[in-house]
């Protein structure tokens, strides 16, 4: 009898032991199909299981292809998180045409310039592309092409950049000054 009191003790302690440690790391909040989510209480947007985790160092030609994918050697980056308006894309500027797709991409390369971009890798999407957020001198691209009106928060995939968005909106920033078709709009009537 004493020995079964015992064991149910320890039982005991090693559950209530299991259920603390997992109620202090744990918190509320449904991830989206990257893994990553908006924390009310922390004010804070992060990610809980990336699919890669490459520390190896990428080296080789960079080009950029659009607003939202460059190429590194033989391997194909697509920014995660955001769309930005493809190459044949025209918005409109005061009755005037603006290929928007090409100027999308022109300021990324121009922010790229000579700099090196450091991708850190989440996921492979279905044409074979790395799903990655990419970075040159420590700012991230996506967040740029955004804040600045070249690039739209894809709300479908990810709420990262929801905030810079809102601030190219409010701003009136590159895009956002011109009548334009989101890209996945674009992409389905075309």
């Amino acid at each position: 009898m004493h020995k079964l009191c015992l064991i149910r003790n320890i039982v005991s302690i090693i559950t209530i032991s299991f259920l603390v440690h997992n109620f202090s790391f744990a918190h509320s909040g449904r991830t989206n199909s990257e893994g990553c989510h908006n924390d009310t209480k922390n004010k804070t947007y992060h990610c809980h299981n990336k699919k890669i985790k490459s520390k190896k160092k990428i080296t080789g030609k960079l080009k950029v292809i659009d607003g939202d994918t460059i190429h590194i050697g033989s391997l194909k980056y697509r920014f995660s998180g955001i769309d930005a308006p493809e190459k044949n894309q025209i918005c409109e500027l005061n009755k005037v045409a603006i290929r928007c797709g090409i100027l999308a991409t022109e300021k990324l390369r121009e922010k790229i310039g000579l700099n090196t971009v450091k991708c850190r890798e989440e996921s492979i999407d279905r044409y074979k592309r790395i799903i990655a957020e990419c970075f040159v001198n420590n700012e991230s691209l996506s967040s740029y092409l955004v804040k600045n009106g070249y690039a739209f928060a894809y709300r479908k995939y990810s709420k990262k950049f929801i905030l810079d968005e809102d601030y190219a909106r409010l701003n009136k920033k590159g895009l956002w000054s011109m009548k334009f078709e989101f890209p996945w709009d674009y992409r389905r009537n075309n």
